[in-house]
């Protein structure tokens, strides 16, 4: 399998290549001065810089610490300052950790696992993620300093995917429980859940633009269950409310494509993966 790091450019329409490799790397996120991309592979986490260059050996490792079985649930502070990661290392299950964006030594945010990371509020206050209590999965805020974790969703369906929106009024995310997968938003004090997409596809990783105008999600066949990789997928956009939804690409991928924020700080472009089949 290869992995090909993309980003997409929402104006032209236009896709250009950041790094391809025989690596099996996932789930980009832009740094918020757009200078380089976030991935994770093989339990660790990489530094891809974003210019004209193919100098490939640029592609840099972060130092995580003891952290070395990184999953693809990580992002960037909005300052830059810090990274979020999912790593189960030391205790086993999926826990989140802050650590500094350069490197360093990792800070145990969660206590309850497992506990998957997905989105920073736009204030950098607090952490959104996915947490299994008891084998229900629901959506979970807590502060960045840690505490008490607040449950916003009650095992109506599988809740996955939080991502917050720009201004900080809602976070989107994807849910089972109407049936198939589908996008909702709700606010983050638990309140004024909506329903957002309502089709034939099982939608997962919504993702809000920095501008606040519209949203990105991945979509799998109706019959596929869960968000395995390998498999064809769309990448799909559509207006905060849902509205004006189209299909922006057709690729191979699924888990891994676009699992964590991967817009650009200027709401213009998105990172994405590309997997490419053995022959």
């Amino acid at each position: 399998m290869r992995s090909s790091v993309e980003i997409y450019n929402i104006r032209t329409g236009e896709t250009g290549v950041v790094w391809q490799t025989d690596q099996l790397v996932e789930a980009p996120n832009f740094a918020p001065d757009g200078s380089y991309l976030l991935v994770n592979g093989d339990g660790l986490l990489y530094r891809v810089p974003i210019d004209d260059s193919d100098d490939f050996d640029e592609v840099e490792e972060i130092d995580t610490g003891y952290a070395v079985r990184c999953n693809n649930d990580h992002g960037i502070s909005p300052d830059g300052s810090l990274l979020a990661i999912s790593d189960k290392t030391l205790l086993g299950k999926s826990c989140i950790y802050l650590l500094p964006a350069e490197g360093g030594s990792p800070r145990q945010v969660t206590t309850k696992l497992p506990s998957y990371w997905h989105g920073w509020s736009p204030d950098g206050k607090s952490l959104a993620y996915c947490g299994i209590r008891d084998e229900v999965f629901d959506i979970y805020t807590i502060p960045v300093g840690g505490g008490e974790e607040r449950r916003l969703t009650h095992g109506e369906g599988r809740n996955d995917g939080p991502d917050y929106s720009a201004d900080g009024e809602w976070i989107y995310f994807n849910s089972s429980r109407s049936g198939l997968m589908q996008i909702w938003r709700i606010r983050p004090d638990g309140t004024d859940v909506q329903q957002i997409t309502d089709d034939n596809y099982g939608n997962w990783f919504p993702h809000p633009s920095p501008s606040g105008e519209k949203v990105l999600f991945l979509s799998y066949d109706a019959d596929v269950f869960d968000h395995p990789r390998d498999l064809n997928v769309r990448l799909r956009l559509m207006d905060m409310d849902g509205g004006n939804l189209v299909t922006l690409l057709e690729l191979f991928g699924g888990q891994g494509t676009i699992n964590v924020p991967c817009w650009s700080p200027d709401g213009e472009e998105f990172a994405f993966v590309r997997y490419e089949p053995a022959a």
